[in-house]
């Protein structure tokens, strides 16, 4: 996944600082528990030091202090060595660490995956999959960290795109409540477009391919999908366009929007920043400065559905947590994963406002952000599950051209099927 979608959760909801886990009596329990663990476990990685990856910015505070002491208790004579990597040159370093056996555990985004699965990098974890608690993990987070039925990695959390609007020009439009569906959302937006002040009801560029990714899944499409044993786009498909007759309604609100560039040219949180937009799309990290637009002034809301049961569907990006398949500790980084993944420490990462891998873990959610993403979270999806993937982002993004070809007028039908016929070409390329 993107550097950006990472950074989302890192800057935004990473704020609320982690919360308690449970009263002091469950404390009293857990060390109960740990240390009978530790009898139990005796001296099985005395003496071994497991190293851990993870990216700067995704564990929540406390996080890595907390899973160190519980894991170093439960088997004594044991050593976790966190080390923080930033994202910059990520990609090489990773490679080499996996071709070298250099790293034990380490994050990665879950749209990176089965780049490094397919590589032959990662540890097959099938088996260790009920173990590790995965008969509870979200399916559709779990997506991403499976390869060709094989289980490569664990789901760790997940983060979305949700509506945040500004409540002071929302007030003066003489809305007072949020929208439950695609059509009072439109109707809002029509009370903020007649509202003096209001440059954009909504602030949406028309290359914001995120937004549309999310439109397409919750109409049950696909960006790409497998036919036998080669890729084919899925725009031309009827639920790709459906999805398109939304995104093009929502990006006529936008008056300043610009059909031919993304949400970061320039960005979306500068723009919104400056108090005349009704509302914008994003992540928590595009939120304005606070010296630009103070955090109370924000509300957030799912991008509702065509009907008030289920909001619009999104783009899931987020983190998995895998083995190298070359660590000469693979024993100790399953049991390392047990412990990082139970709910205790799953917990701190829903309570540090994260979507957690399961959703019994959903109303330990803090922060008016981070539950309105897990409501878009329920009916998100990830991107094909490719190794080739990556490709399809690069410049320039087939999608993000689709999307200003068809905004400016172009025949849906022959647009759709010049960049299918790109994005089978990106797919299907032999590593």
């Amino acid at each position: 996944m993107k550097r950006q979608l990472i950074a989302a959760v890192g800057v935004a909801a990473m704020v609320v600082g982690l919360a308690a886990c449970g009263s002091d009596a469950k404390s009293s329990d857990s060390k109960s528990d740990s240390s009978s663990s530790s009898s139990a476990a005796g001296d099985k990685y005395k003496g071994k030091t497991l190293k851990v990856w993870l990216m700067t910015g995704s564990a929540p505070k406390g996080w890595t202090d907390a899973v160190k002491t519980e894991f170093e208790t439960t088997y004594p004579g044991s050593k976790v060595d966190f080390q923080i990597q930033e994202w910059d040159g990520i990609g090489a370093k990773v490679t080499a660490a996996l071709s070298e056996g250099s790293v034990d555990v380490l994050e990665m985004g879950n749209t990176q995956t089965a780049g490094y699965a397919a590589s032959g990098g990662l540890l097959d974890i099938t088996k260790d999959k009920a173990a590790l608690g995965g008969a509870d993990w979200a399916a559709n987070q779990n997506e991403a960290a499976v390869l060709d039925g094989k289980q490569y990695a664990a789901p760790w959390w997940v983060s979305n795109r949700v509506v945040a609007y500004n409540k002071d020009l929302w007030a003066k439009a003489g809305l007072t409540a949020t929208p439950k569906t695609l059509d009072e959302f439109y109707a809002d937006l029509e009370k903020l477009k007649a509202t003096e002040g209001v440059a954009d009801p909504i602030y949406l560029p028309g290359q914001e391919w995120y937004t549309y990714f999310g439109l397409l899944t919750g109409e049950g499409g696909k960006i790409a999908k497998k036919d036998g044993d080669k890729w084919v786009g899925g725009l031309s498909s009827p639920e790709a366009q459906k999805a398109f007759e939304t995104y093009k309604k929502l990006q006529s609100y936008s008056v300043t929007g610009p059909k031919d560039k993304d949400e970061a040219t320039p960005q979306q949180k500068d723009v919104f920043g400056k108090g005349n937009v009704g509302a914008m799309i994003g992540l928590g990290w595009e939120l304005p400065d606070e010296k630009d637009m103070p955090k109370a002034k924000i509300g957030f809301f799912p991008l509702p559905g065509k009907t008030a049961d289920k909001p619009s569907g999104v783009f899931l990006g987020g983190s998995n947590l895998a083995i190298a398949a070359q660590s000469k500790n693979t024993d100790m980084a399953k049991d390392f994963l047990k412990v990082a993944l139970n709910d205790k420490n799953e917990g701190a990462v829903a309570a540090a406002g994260n979507i957690p891998n399961k959703a019994s873990l959903n109303s330990q959610l803090t922060g008016d952000f981070a539950k309105a993403a897990q409501a878009g979270a329920a009916v998100g999806g990830i991107t094909p599950n490719t190794p080739n993937w990556a490709s399809v982002e690069d410049k320039p993004n087939p999608i993000k051209e689709f999307l200003t070809a068809a905004l400016q007028g172009g025949d849906y039908a022959a647009t759709a099927k010049k960049y299918d016929d790109e994005i089978a070409k990106r797919l299907n390329q032999k590593q």
